[in-house]
């Protein structure tokens, strides 16, 4: 099979070489997952990768899998889940990866329409080690990937998509025979009956569930139900148009439409979930918009008081309180940093046996005994109501935004994504991560306070001594940098940080205009 890897200026549609050579755009392979450009009937955009291109990807997939099987003798033999989301052409795109991993020696396990956490479900509930969900999470309509892992909980990381990316793209594929085919049923119940199995609620609550006509709506609605929960539904019907806005619970496109549904309803909340399902939205019954590190201050304040001395996680875009607030401290709590993305994530804690994660983007990880490691909107959502139901059993007049207002106040930017192409913005991170190394070095000032620290595990996050903080990354998904600011003071000091990083990200040329496309 005759592979073009960058296929720019691309092969038109209809040409015959579309139809037969694999079209792959290198830059589709990320940190820790794969995603191009595939295009629909209603976009002249340019495809980054075809048919083909997946099933060459599935055999590359395949030769992946079997190298680390030979690594790891433990590992499940040549046996892989396959799902995929529901977009117009997820299921061609899985059916071409299927008959690829089949070629790679491959024995395909199809689950059928699921979100991602019912793929990670699977692989413990069906005791295989490999998994490939093809989901382009909250992308637009026309984007596709994969989210792939070979050892649950983790999914990929840089090592196995660079490893992929090597085999895919210089043809080191190998064939195999015995390769094969099985669709199992029942999984989709399977996954649904287990987040259903939780402790009745002793108190009534209507939640406002949306879902932007993601795949969620077919599942989210029905946990929530079944749970006791009065669901106000908003957008959960299945419809891959995604006619209203994408389904991604840091858009403010969708955070307005869940706050005015609790304002109208009057709820006790508003959930919302994403493309595939991993990530969980909150805007409390006052309306506003609850930010997933703040939520996750509030989730690991209520998991202390359970589990004395636990250890969390937060990502690098998350807030300051995780590590001053007074509550977790007098529970024996503590949290670290790590680096955004959900595979960076779930490995971390994995191996640093935290009891629980918190992404700001919206990704929550709870690892046993009140989670199995992945990242699961709709088991984040049980955990929220939950501890809403706990609060309310001491204080029956308790809100969610009256526990939202127990939390020391901060100013904090929306994520700012300025563009910045895929070739280029590693490469320029590394001339801003020097940037700001030297200026802690000396004593530089940023809005009028010399930097504490400098944290580079991912980007740069430089520390001003009140806890305010600023950070600069490369996002792993999108071509862009990714911008966050958070000030402990003021909204004005929080306005003089995020000036000195436009200052200095306005002399690269690489550097497009800023961007507010995530909340």
């Amino acid at each position: 099979m005759t592979v073009t890897a960058n296929p720019f200026p691309a092969l038109p549609v209809l040409q015959a070489e579309f139809q037969t050579q694999a079209v792959i755009k290198p830059t589709g392979f990320r940190e820790y997952d794969v995603r191009w450009w595939f295009g629909h009937e209603k976009s002249d955009k340019a495809p980054e990768i075809n048919l083909m291109g997946v099933q060459h990807l599935g055999r590359a997939l395949g030769t992946l899998m079997h190298e680390i099987k030979t690594n790891n003798k433990a590992h499940t033999p040549h046996k892989i889940i396959v799902a995929h989301d529901y977009r117009s052409y997820s299921l061609s795109i899985k059916h071409s990866l299927c008959l690829g991993l089949i070629e790679a020696g491959m024995h395909v396990i199809d689950i059928g329409l699921a979100i991602s956490p019912m793929a990670y479900f699977a692989q413990n509930y069906l005791n295989i080690d490999n998994v490939a969900m093809v989901t382009a999470s909250h992308n637009e309509n026309g984007w596709t990937g994969v989210k792939m892992g070979a050892q649950a909980p983790l999914t990929f990381g840089p090592e196995e998509t660079t490893r992929l990316q090597e085999i895919c793209l210089q043809d080191k594929i190998k064939p195999r025979a015995g390769g094969g085919y099985a669709f199992q049923d029942g999984v989709r119940q399977a996954y649904l009956n287990d987040l259903q199995n939780t402790p009745a609620l002793t108190q009534s609550l209507k939640i406002v569930c949306a879902c932007g006509n993601g795949t969620a709506g077919n599942f989210a609605p029905n946990v929530l139900r079944a749970i006791g929960v009065e669901v106000i539904e908003v957008e959960c019907a299945l419809d891959y148009n995604f006619p209203h806005y994408n389904p991604n619970p840091e858009s403010l496109a969708m955070l307005s439409a869940m706050r005015e549904a609790v304002l109208t309803h009057k709820a006790d909340m508003a959930l919302g979930f994403d493309g595939d399902g991993d990530r969980c939205g909150v805007v409390d019954n006052e309306g506003n918009f609850i930010y997933a590190d703040k939520m996750g201050v509030l989730i690991a304040r209520t998991l202390s008081m359970q589990y004395p001395n636990a250890h969390f996680i937060a990502d690098v875009k998350s807030t300051s309180i995780f590590t001053q607030d007074e509550i977790l401290r007098q529970n024996g709590a503590t949290t670290s940093y790590w680096k955004t993305g959900h595979s960076y994530m779930k490995r971390r804690c994995h191996e640093k046996k935290a009891l629980a994660g918190f992404e700001k983007s919206g990704h929550y990880f709870f690892n046993a005994p009140i989670g199995r490691g992945y990242d699961d909107g709709i088991l984040t959502a049980l955990h929220i109501i939950g501890m809403l139901a706990k609060a309310k059993e001491q204080t029956p007049q308790c809100t969610l935004a009256d526990l939202y207002r127990t939390l020391p106040q901060t100013w904090s930017s929306p994520t700012m994504s300025p563009a910045c192409a895929d070739e280029e913005k590693y490469a320029v991170m590394e001339h801003i991560q020097t940037y700001y190394a030297n200026l802690f070095n000396e004593n530089g000032e940023v809005a009028g306070q010399t930097i504490k620290e400098i944290l580079t595990i991912n980007g740069v996050r430089f520390v001003l001594p009140n806890g305010s903080w600023g950070l600069i990354r490369a996002s792993s998904n999108t071509p862009n940098l990714v911008v966050v600011v958070e000030s402990t003071v003021s909204d004005a000091h929080k306005n003089a940080i995020f000036a000195h990083i436009t200052n200095h990200l306005s002399t690269y040329v690489e550097i497009g205009a800023f961007d507010q496309k995530m909340h």
